[in-house]
């Protein structure tokens, strides 16, 4: 084994302090004497599902990626858990049980950890108190919080390489505009094949082919200690698919493709020579950037781009806007903000007034997502257009009933639905300028249905922006489902009325969590013995509202509000997800009361203010974005 470098030494006894905190400098050494270096090429498999456990490893530098098999054994492809990067403990539970490995960990390119072995930790257990009682504390603290915990800054990628997939991309531009948004978060250095020709004082080495041992250990070793001494190493590729280029795509965390959007989306030849070829398993994750110019309205063809390469995500970015950059730094340094929109009809329109408290806080939204009128009002959030241009669209698309096209002959539903349809159609239209599919969207957005067809919650990420909104609307017996690939979908709050968690598991980047309730909590309580017949009920509904004997809900009202029933329930989990929770007081406002907009709006807005103004300094630290006063 090659001798490692002090920098690495170095690295390995701040993540020793780091995992055993308070542990004496003597009992530190004599742990550090007995651990192995040991190194992991990418693509190299460090463990398998099944197998015995034997050791425990700490990540130094690299990244790994753990699968698992399907739960019933089947052969197919491998779930993806968990990505780990330096400074990550692995394998930990061997070390007290007889428990085959749960998970296969591959590294997702060139690591270096160490490990520690079980008899090893037995004898250690046994000749010194102070590693045992440090060791020992420490997993199973571990054992009993899951190992999960700190997801967002266990998942947060270190090296990321910036390659350009189409012509005219200013990459060192590019580079140095992320570099300084990232500098707000932490420690970074911009890298390309002249900084390693000067470091290593050797003109050309960095443009070695793969099969030079000595230039590839030399670059690796000067790779992991500038990654040792930073939070974030931006790697910078050449333009075309050179030796350095194809170092960059196997060196790194993730891969930024950075594409100018109004060129055409044919594959790159980086992409063809440098990234198709890569092992599925240790392929480090790549992410679309598509550079627009700054007075772009909306982006658009989009999913010509998506459908030709197979990337993780995609980030839209006006590379002059300062605050579109600094979005793509928060979504890199996993603390992206992501606002988490509920259903509730009408109710929605207090997501407006809470969205207006939080921009005039100085909070940006990067994600965001929504369930039924949720989902059109996070719409109005990822179109990214001035909040008085949102205001205008929302009073005039909301002029109109959109629930008052009640259907002759109610075979689907009880409203026809075409009015719905007309409103957003008008609404995008005029909002962004064409009928807009959910990926053109500035800010990352999805929405929730439920899958009739398939007794499912469906997550919707792309798509037309109308259908993908009239889905997760469309309120089951209300108003008509909407086909969609074969399926039936409907309103999503039949299964998740308030999506938090789908925040919290599926959009990358999100380190906080803001989220807008509309469940309100007090019950009405029915003075009757007995439901008035229809004819009564008619007669009721023809006097005065306030004369009226029977507070029930209409129809369609009551059906909505049994879509949310299983939604409502989970209230208090989807709570405990949120770093910030809104639930403003709509008891007194009816789920189809749509020409109470203002009303509503204002409603929201007051309850905003309140929340925010009742935060103290920790907690707006805490919370991406928020002014401390």
């Amino acid at each position: 084994m090659p001798p490692f470098t002090a920098t690495q030494n170095q690295l390995l006894t701040e993540h020793l302090r780091s995992f055993l905190p308070g542990i004496e400098p003597e009992a530190l050494e004599l742990l550090r004497a007995q651990l192995e270096w040991v190194e992991v090429p990418g693509g190299s498999t460090l463990m398998a599902q099944g197998e015995p456990g034997e050791s425990m490893y700490l990540t130094v530098s690299g990244r790994l990626r753990a699968y698992v098999r399907s739960d019933d054994g089947s052969s197919g492809p491998q779930r993806r858990v968990a990505d780990m990067g330096r400074g990550q403990v692995i394998g930990e539970i061997s070390l007290f049980t007889d428990a085959p490995r749960a998970a296969t960990v591959v590294a997702v390119r060139d690591s270096v950890l160490v490990r520690l072995t079980k008899d090893v930790f037995k004898t250690l257990l046994a000749s010194s108190a102070q590693v045992s009682i440090a060791l020992t504390r420490q997993i199973i603290q571990r054992l009993q919080t899951g190992t999960a915990a700190n997801t967002a800054a266990q998942e947060r990628p270190v090296a990321m390489g910036l390659l350009p997939v189409s012509s005219g991309v200013d990459l060192q531009g590019f580079g140095q505009s992320l570099a300084r948004q990232l500098g707000t978060i932490g420690r970074v250095r911009v890298v390309d094949s002249a900084t390693v020709d000067a470091e290593l004082h050797e003109p050309g080495i960095a443009q070695r082919e793969g099969a030079d041992a000595t230039a590839n250990r030399r670059i690796a070793m000067l790779l992991d200690e500038i990654e040792a001494r930073n939070n974030f190493v931006l790697l910078l590729a050449d333009p075309e698919p050179t030796p350095w280029t194809r170092r960059v795509s196997r060196h790194c965390d993730e891969l930024l493709l950075l594409a100018d959007a109004q060129a055409a989306p044919a594959i790159h030849p980086i992409e063809e020579n440098c990234l198709l070829r890569r092992a599925p398993l240790a392929e480090a994750a790549e992410i679309l950037v598509l550079l627009h110019p700054e007075g772009t309205q909306c982006p658009r063809g989009t999913q010509q781009w998506l459908d030709r390469r197979p990337v993780s995500d995609h980030v839209h970015v006006r590379p002059t806007l300062d605050r579109d950059m600094a979005r793509l730094a928060r979504i890199q340094s996993r603390t992206a903000v992501g606002l988490v929109l509920a259903g509730g009809g009408a109710r929605g329109f207090a997501h407006l007034g809470i969205y207006r408290a939080l921009q005039e806080e100085g909070v940006e939204i990067d994600c965001v997502g929504g369930t039924s009128i949720g989902s059109v009002m996070a719409a109005y959030v990822a179109s990214d257009r001035p909040l008085a241009t949102v205001m205008a669209n929302a009073r005039e698309a909301f002029r109109t009933n959109p629930t008052g096209d009640w259907s002759l002959l109610p075979l689907m539903s009880l409203i026809k639905g075409r009015r719905l349809r007309h409103i957003l159609h008008e609404a995008v239209g005029s909002l962004v300028g064409f009928p807009a599919q959910v990926e053109d969207l500035w800010k990352n957005y999805y929405c929730v249905a439920t899958n009739y067809s398939r007794a499912s919650e469906q997550v919707v990420r792309r798509g037309s922006l109308v259908k993908s909104l009239l889905a997760s609307i469309s309120i089951p017996g209300a108003l008509p489902p909407v086909v969609h690939e074969g399926d039936l979908l409907c309103d999503g709050g039949t299964f998740n009325n308030f999506p938090v968690d789908v925040m919290r598991s599926s959009m990358r980047g999100v380190g906080t969590v803001i989220g807008v309730d509309l469940n309100f909590r007090k019950p009405r309580r029915i003075e009757l013995d007995d439901i008035p017949t229809s004819w009564a009920l008619l007669r009721d509904k023809l006097r005065p509202r306030a004369q009226r004997r029977y507070k029930l809900p209409s129809l369609a009202s009551y059906l909505m509000q049994v879509t949310i029933l299983y939604s409502m329930s989970r209230q208090r989990q989807s709570q405990q997800l949120t770093d910030l929770y809104f639930n403003p007081p709509m008891d007194r406002v009816g789920m189809l009361q749509w020409n109470r907009f203002e009303q509503i709006v204002q409603q929201g807005y007051a309850h905003g203010i309140q929340v925010l103004d009742g935060l103290d300094d920790i907690k707006r630290r805490r919370i991406g974005g928020l002014r401390t006063r």
